[in-house]
């Protein structure tokens, strides 16, 4: 069972958020009417609550307002996994660094992406097209808000093996990914098109100038840097 963080807890690891951003359909290009605002972020605990026996939740969520943020070690973690949301949440457009930590985050964001994200971005489709292929075979429907981002994800990912950048905004693919969601293409066609866009990225995998590996020097750097200021703010 979840621990139940108190009220007083939850509003002292608000105050000390370090980064914000919108990431979702606004920051993809994808947005209708309808969209929701999806916030994303971390914050940066002071030192004696994180030492103390009690610790810190590593993850506050409000579902009503759409948020989420993490702790600020657990986010620079994500990120040097090359978790594709983490990484979103640090390449979005529509981003808020603040204070210096936060600043310090932005500014050293390219130390994060690498060769990881090849078997990040694959796991994380083919993880959706098992979901999606039980959901079919147990019901006959298909869920094609998970189908677009299925197929934007491979997008995003092939783009960042070509060009060493984390592309988040993908309206120039904006007309093909609102009609998967519209469920106005068949899903055989949806599945050739998965099956083009992996097959183009395991190639860039082989030619991609990505590190094999983030910069894990300079995130610890960030880090302990981080670490120490919370003795004090």
């Amino acid at each position: 069972m979840p621990k139940q963080w108190p009220q007083d807890t939850i509003e002292t690891l608000h105050s000390r958020i370090v980064y914000r951003c919108v990431i979702g359909s606004h920051a993809y290009g994808l947005d209708t009417d309808a969209s929701d605002t999806d916030i994303r972020g971390c914050f940066l605990p002071p030192a004696s609550m994180h030492w103390s026996l009690d610790g810190v939740p590593e993850q506050l969520e409000n579902d009503e307002r759409q948020e989420c943020f993490w702790e600020f070690g657990k986010f620079v973690k994500l990120a040097l996994q090359n978790n594709p949301n983490v990484l979103e949440c640090l390449f979005t457009p529509l981003s808020e660094p603040i204070g210096p930590v936060g600043k310090r985050l932005v500014q050293a964001r390219d130390a994060f992406p690498s060769k990881l994200a090849h078997g990040r971005y694959r796991g994380y489709v083919e993880d959706q097209m098992r979901r999606l292929d039980n959901k079919l075979k147990a019901s006959g429907e298909i869920k094609w808000r998970h189908a677009m981002h299925m197929i934007r994800l491979l997008i995003s990912g092939l783009d960042l093996m070509e060009t060493g950048r984390v592309r988040v905004d993908v309206s120039e693919h904006r007309d093909e990914l609102l009609a998967i969601r519209a469920g106005q293409v068949s899903w055989e066609l949806v599945l050739a098109r998965a099956d083009e866009l992996s097959r183009k990225l395991d190639e860039a995998y082989n030619t991609t100038s990505l590190p094999a590996q983030p910069d894990y020097a300079l995130v610890n750097n960030l880090l302990l840097q981080a670490r120490r200021e919370a003795l004090d703010f």
